[in-house]
């Protein structure tokens, strides 16, 4: 008479299984986190990215403006808001630059504002101080602040930076 042997199957004990499910968790909240921190970083360097170059390019184009710029019209001394300028066209005097509604505009003539900053950034303490020396043509100091649009209040929308620079008129 033949034996039947049974044949038992191998399997995984409730504490093998449980280790495994543990490791598994572990590695995929690892994984998660560094994918979530890897995503805020991007938004982070793209918001700093778009407040650093439309600051530059703000800055740039003011300054541009003044040193080609015939005379300072205002502010004559001391600081103030809004930067007008005689310019060499005749069309484009009176040139002002200044805040308005978040933003810093150009007004060329008797044109109308052209906003400078994009709806994603907010402008604000705007400043042009002159700071002219008696017998030269005109020095004037620009400052101003932009911050990123954050309306959600998320910590990876929120930058803002100040913007410093010196403008000298050609003649």
């Amino acid at each position: 008479m033949k034996i039947a042997k049974l044949k038992i199957c191998a399997g995984f004990t409730l504490v093998e299984t449980a280790l495994y499910v543990a490791i598994t968790s572990i590695l995929l909240l690892g994984i998660t986190a560094f994918y979530t921190i890897t995503l805020e970083s991007r938004v982070r360097n793209q918001v700093v990215t778009e407040v650093d170059e439309q600051g530059a390019f703000v800055l740039r184009l003011i300054t541009q403006t003044a040193t080609n710029a015939l005379s300072i019209d205002a502010p004559s001394s001391g600081a103030a808001s809004s930067l007008t300028l005689t310019m060499p066209v005749s069309g484009d005097s009176p040139t002002e630059l200044g805040l308005g509604g978040g933003a810093i505009y150009v007004r060329e003539g008797a044109g109308s504002d052209i906003n400078l900053t994009s709806s994603r950034v907010i402008a604000s303490n705007l400043s042009f101080r002159n700071l002219t020396p008696a017998g030269s043509p005109g020095v004037i100091r620009i400052s101003f602040t932009l911050e990123h649009v954050n309306p959600a209040v998320r910590r990876e929308y929120d930058y803002a930076q100040t913007f410093y620079g010196t403008a000298s008129l050609r003649q």
